[in-house]
């Protein structure tokens, strides 16, 4: 790094301390920048970085909230509205005991370069809450989102803010976020939340599209080496929707996909997951990977992790920081070609940097998994104009826009020197794409 950026991190660290995560994701973006910085003087005299680094709006507050049994609970509610330079904010709501305000900070930093890198017109933003869905009966989960909703309403807009699903919300979570912002507001806006079901304004492939994107960026990667997923065995970690779509899309692409996991522990299926089954406990029962291994005959580990399994692809689809180096060491010993993280964040900048070294490809997670939020913005789309498209119409679009994300980060990357190398090529491309609107907005 230049003494420039060395001294815009250490503001950064020292107006947010203790906000490990967030930390990280700077450091990992200014990494790239420093030759954009020497290039582009104009970005230094508006202090581009300086601003990007802080939020536009930060809001935290009460969540209160009935128990079953008639107890009061209180929760503690995030939304952090990053940057709007580039369109309305976007980006998911996570409900998880591990929700904290750095992580949520984390997430919608990396979710203002991610969004630029689709082309779509949307800014970054994230939210959350440490509520934990799971072992809370309907009318719990149903009485907490009533209540979230109420206090974040007056923040959200189809073009103000549009929120979506992340880890612990999905369409049921969606759908009661949804019904609470109609009853408040007494608006029908479709446009107000993405990841709806499909009977009320949502749109096909978008459960699917973080896990396809994720695979077609990969896929991607793997053609500049004449490669395909044809043939590849693949490591996938987690079992929440990006996870499972990302082991349908591979395997459908001809690669076996050894694995899945959870908190619990995690399955080696040597045939291949059996990915209906998986579906039938994860979705339909919300059961445990291990009840997948006794039904399915797979081995089932409670200890380690699905990166002890030889393989030749890896998609990290858990959560962050989940691929260390130890890890990535033992996947670059098994013979592991291309990783493409399909969770925000995974991989920690020690396993990056063994990935480089060893001349494996690996797709950071805001360009291979910006599939979702770009599915996203086309359902947005279909809101806006009272439509819906076909899957297959859908999916295509999906993978025009997978495949000029991976076209951009490899340009990108070459022009600055650092060929191959898809961190700097996605940080430089989705910098600048917002940077240039930051500008043209003047100082606001």
């Amino acid at each position: 790094m230049t003494v420039e950026l060395d001294s815009i991190k250490a503001e950064v660290l020292r107006r947010n301390p203790g906000e490990a995560e967030f930390h990280q994701a700077v450091d990992e973006v200014f990494a790239s920048l420093a030759p954009v910085l020497k290039k582009h003087a104009k970005f230094e005299a508006a202090a581009i970085l300086e601003r990007l680094c802080e939020p536009e709006r930060q809001i935290i507050f009460r969540v209160p909230w009935v128990d079953d049994t008639g107890q009061v609970r209180i929760n503690r509610g995030f939304r952090v509205e990053f940057n709007s330079a580039l369109g309305p904010f976007k980006g998911g709501l996570r409900f998880h005991p591990s929700v904290n305000l750095g992580i949520v900070k984390f997430l919608g930093f990396e979710q203002i370069f991610k969004n630029a890198l689709t082309g779509m017109p949307i800014g970054g933003g994230k939210g959350g809450s440490d509520f934990d869905p799971r072992g809370r009966s309907e009318g719990e989960v149903m009485r907490f989102c009533q209540s979230f909703m109420t206090e974040l309403y007056r923040h959200l807009g189809e073009y103000t803010d549009v929120p979506a699903g992340d880890m612990g919300v999905g369409t049921r979570e969606i759908g009661y976020l949804f019904g609470q912002y109609k009853r408040i507001t007494n608006r029908y806006e479709s446009g107000v939340l993405t990841g709806k079901g499909m009977g009320w304004g949502g749109s096909l492939v978008r459960p699917e599209a973080t896990g396809f994107g994720t695979v077609l960026f990969a896929n991607e990667m793997l053609a500049t080496r004449n490669q395909s997923l044809d043939g590849q065995r693949v490591l996938v970690s987690g079992s929440g929707n990006v996870a499972m779509y990302a082991i349908e899309k591979a395997q459908a692409l001809g690669a076996t996909v050894l694995t899945c996991s959870d908190s619990s522990g995690y399955v080696v299926d040597e045939r291949g997951i059996d990915t209906e089954l998986l579906k039938q406990i994860k979705e339909t029962e919300r059961g445990r990977v291990s009840e997948y291994a006794e039904r399915r005959g797979a081995v089932f580990v409670d200890s380690g992790s699905v990166w002890d399994v030889p393989a030749t692809v890896a998609l990290p689809c858990a959560t962050q920081n989940e691929l260390d180096e130890a890890a990535a060491k033992r996947l670059v010993e098994s013979g592991v070609v291309a990783v493409a993280e399909g969770a925000n964040m995974p991989t920690t900048r020690a396993a990056v940097s063994l990935f480089h070294e060893a001349g494996i490809l690996f797709g950071p997670g805001k360009a291979a998994n910006a599939g979702g939020v770009a599915t996203s913005a086309l359902e947005m789309q279909q809101n806006a104009s009272r439509d819906a498209w076909t899957f297959d119409h859908t999916e295509r679009r999906l993978e025009e826009i997978m495949v000029g994300i991976h076209e951009r980060c490899a340009a990108t990357a070459e022009e600055y020197g650092a060929p191959g190398n898809y961190v700097i090529g996605a940080n430089i491309a989705g910098f600048l794409k917002v940077a240039d609107a930051m500008l043209a907005l003047g100082v606001i």
